[in-house]
């Protein structure tokens, strides 16, 4: 709505620049020129922005950057970036037409850029700590006038990440900041507009000269769907990790922002926040829930403490769902939902799926081939446990070489001989079809990652190293006969384990790895006789699989339809489910 806000020094909204117990410093203009000083000189400064606090260090200094990670408790992940302007970012990263237009468009997400090397051999603009060893920034220009007045000001890229811990809500009271960042920030730049909800900024990349966004939140949330049916007022509670909630009422499905990992008590209290003022704002009382079918996950917790009737839904049937319905494709279709972790019906860890959607529900055609998890949630963690499981179910514990090698040099021998004695009893060692698992067994056997400090790490860095060959060069895989079908990657583990035993590079092993997955869906494709294929899930947010899949897929005369406005990742999940319960109601 147009506003004629009181904007005059006195009466308007106004800066106070304040010391981590709460005492004004300075007002107005001179608390913005301090905090800008501040930041030049090394400082971090917590910025009450639009939709909570974020944390601002001068990107360029090194130990800045790393006393911001110590502080914050984040080790390795990617921070965002701030740049004044579009020639600044130019300087720094590849910028294209599709690019150019998501950073000044008004939503005005984090964009993910390729990094430009530095011009000359000189020193790179950013910071090494910014983004360890990872070939993109994600870089935003200023979206509210203080970060204009500010970046003006600066005239210098900064960091600009969220204002909380790692794992907790971000911050949207000036109070409340002062409790929970009052050890990492040096001084608070507030303001008196309150915050009324917590966003997020949102992440954006390109796909096929697309823009597919990763987080839905600030300047795309709440996101409203037009249903391709009418349905009863319904909530869904989303999953555990990258939580969404979503409601849907009449011919509309509305997708709330980004929440984050239901890990922490904040964490699920904002959750409860946001599916309460969502039901307020729209004024609607739901009639039926639906969550994911995980026994422990809180989103689902939540969803029984209702007296709502209630549909649990399997976690890559919603993520098939989410994508057929933001492409408006009614069934049927071939679902292919390549994630980390989802449970299963039967009890096990699903990941590695392939599901043929039909008027009514869905059915498993077929799944990558299943090894244990030594650790069970620690190997989610750690890729050498997974590369573990994977070499125990190819070859027992008595490895040959050069799986051997691999072994002693990643694992003491007191873990090694703990880890499989969990395997050959089948002790907290439950099975999994993931492929999320599988790129984290991969990024191991290649030594690319043994120890994961934020979620997909090690299938980033695989990823990265893909990309850094040229090659087209695949290995072989089986796909049994039987219903459902199993896609066996043995083979081409035992090519990865000849090629490393030959000393091929690291990276052409890694290109080669992709090449493989991305030629399976048309194989089960072609088996099942579907001519429209579906791709969801976390692991298709990595740029090389999705789009060589595409291609094969297309080569091969498929239709292919993939994610664009609701996130592949657990973020779209809601979405899912909300098809899934009205999908039931149907059949009732």
């Amino acid at each position: 709505f147009h506003a004629q806000p009181n904007a005059c020094p006195e009466c308007g909204p106004h800066l106070e620049l304040w010391n981590p117990r709460g005492k004004t410093l300075e007002k107005y203009d001179a608390a913005l020129r301090a905090a800008c000083k501040a930041v030049k000189s090394g400082r971090i400064l917590a910025l009450k922005g639009l939709g909570g606090f974020q944390l601002i260090v001068d990107a360029r200094n090194e130990d800045a950057v790393a006393r911001l990670r110590k502080l914050k408790g984040r080790q390795e992940k990617p921070f965002a970036l701030m740049y004044p302007s579009l020639d600044d970012i130019s300087r720094d990263v590849a910028i294209g037409a599709v690019e150019k237009e998501l950073l000044e468009s008004p939503e005005a997400p984090i964009v993910l850029l390729s990094r430009r090397a530095a011009p000359d051999g000189g020193s790179p603009t950013v910071a090494r700590g910014v983004a360890p060893d990872n070939p993109r920034l994600g870089i935003m220009l200023p979206y509210t006038p203080l970060h204009h007045l500010m970046m003006r000001e600066l005239g210098i890229p900064v960091v600009a990440t969220s204002g909380n811990l790692t794992e907790e809500p971000i911050c949207i009271d000036e109070r409340e900041a002062l409790d929970r960042l009052g050890k990492i920030a040096d001084l608070f730049l507030v303001h008196n507009r309150p915050i009324a909800r917590q966003v997020d900024d949102s992440v954006v990349t390109t796909i096929y000269d697309r823009e597919m966004v990763l987080r839905n939140a600030r300047g795309y949330a709440p996101l409203s769907l037009e249903l391709r049916q009418k349905a009863p007022t319904t909530l869904a509670t989303g999953a555990h990790l990258k939580c969404a909630a979503a409601l849907a009422t009449g011919d509309q499905v509305i997708l709330s922002q980004h929440i984050g990992d239901l890990e922490t008590r904040p964490a699920i209290e904002a959750f409860q926040r946001v599916t309460d003022s969502m039901q307020n704002l729209y004024n609607a009382s739901p009639v039926r829930v639906a969550c994911d079918m995980h026994p422990d996950y809180l989103s689902g917790k939540y969803a029984r403490t209702t007296d709502l009737p209630r549909t649990e839904v399997q976690h890559h049937y919603a993520h098939i769902l989410s994508a057929m319905e933001e492409n408006r494709l009614a069934p049927p279709a071939l679902g292919i939902a390549w994630d980390g972790t989802g449970y299963g019906p039967d009890g096990t860890i699903w990941g590695g799926e392939f599901l043929r959607i039909d008027e009514k529900s869905y059915r498993r055609v077929a799944h990558l081939r299943t090894f244990r998890l030594p650790g069970g949630e620690v190997a989610v963690r750690e890729p050498r446990r997974c590369a573990l499981g994977l070499l125990y179910e190819m070859y027992g514990s008595d490895l040959p070489e050069p799986a051997n090698e691999i072994v002693r040099r990643i694992f003491k021998p007191d873990e090694r001989q703990a880890l499989t004695v969990m395997l050959e009893r089948g002790l907290n060692a439950p099975s999994t079809s993931s492929a999320g698992r599988l790129f984290d067994a991969v990024a191991s056997l290649l030594d690319i990652c043994q120890v994961m400090h934020f979620e997909g790490q090690a299938a980033s860095k695989l990823e990265f190293a893909a990309a850094r060959s040229k090659i087209d060069r695949c290995y072989q895989f089986d796909v049994s006969a039987e219903d459902p079908m199993i896609v066996d990657w043995e083979p081409f583990i035992d090519g990865i384990l000849k090629d490393l035993a030959h000393k091929v590079p690291v990276e052409e092993i890694a290109a080669a790895f992709h090449n493989t997955l991305a030629r399976i869906p048309v194989e089960i494709a072609a088996r099942t006789g579907e001519e429209r294929v579906v791709l969801s899930g976390g692991c298709f947010q990595n740029r090389y699989l999705l789009e060589e899949s595409i291609n094969n897929l297309k080569k091969a005369g498929l239709e292919v339809y993939w994610h664009r406005r609701v996130p592949p990742n657990d973020g779209g999940i809601a979405l899912g489910q909300i098809i899934a319960a009205i999908r039931e109601g149907e059949r009732k």
